[in-house]
């Protein structure tokens, strides 16, 4: 395993110095497509490129770029969410305890919510990567999405970017800092998982 992170690492930061700013543009659009590329490494190193290159690379250039690279993204896991996912569910759903009901709860969500929700989704490890595919499935508002995927990851982008420039060639080991949280996150993401599972199973045993 830590052979492929050492390669997938590699392969990020070879690309990104190589591009510059499209570099950073290309690696978070991957990230925003439902991708898990850590950007937890591609904006840190971006931050890097600025210490070591400041004639040439700014922080906000690197955030820029970074949050454009998650509109980008984010549009094709709308769009995949939308016009793919959402018939497939329609279809197939009952085989994975996702009702007709169950999607008409996750559109009125989305439209009450939806624009909170992917605003901070931005800000959190994991979840950022993903929330642009249920977007699509419940059919949020294409044009308030990107609005509001680029208020929430410009920040998220910048202070990566803004960390990475600090720590020098020390950029890499912010990683250790959010792996906490990803368990976090993981773990809850699981025991809503087995929630709605044990509501849908005893549902369907009362009915």
């Amino acid at each position: 395993m830590s052979a492929i992170i050492h390669a997938i690492v590699s392969w990020i930061t070879g690309s990104i110095s190589n591009l510059g700013y499209y570099g950073i543009v290309i690696m978070m659009g991957i990230e925003s497509a439902c991708i898990p590329l850590p950007s937890e490494i591609i904006m840190p190193f971006g931050g890097y490129l600025v210490s070591m290159h400041p004639e040439k690379y700014t922080i906000w250039g690197m955030g820029l770029a970074g949050a454009l690279g998650c509109v980008w993204g984010s549009a094709v896991a709308y769009w995949a969410g939308r016009f793919g996912g959402r018939p497939f569910i329609e279809r197939y759903g009952k085989y994975i305890l996702i009702r007709k009901k169950d999607l008409d709860k996750a559109d009125a969500w989305f439209n009450k919510y939806g624009y909170t929700a992917v605003f901070i989704a931005r800000l959190l490890p994991i979840i950022r990567t993903f929330i642009s595919f249920p977007a699509g499935v419940a059919r949020m508002n294409f044009g308030w999405l990107i609005v509001y995927t680029f208020i929430g990851s410009l920040p998220w982008c910048l202070a990566l970017a803004f960390v990475g420039k600090i720590l020098g060639d020390r950029w890499e080991s912010i990683r250790n800092y959010f792996h906490g949280a990803d368990v976090v996150i993981v773990i809850v993401i699981i025991i809503l998982l087995a929630l709605y599972i044990f509501h849908h199973v005893r549902g369907e045993k009362e009915s």
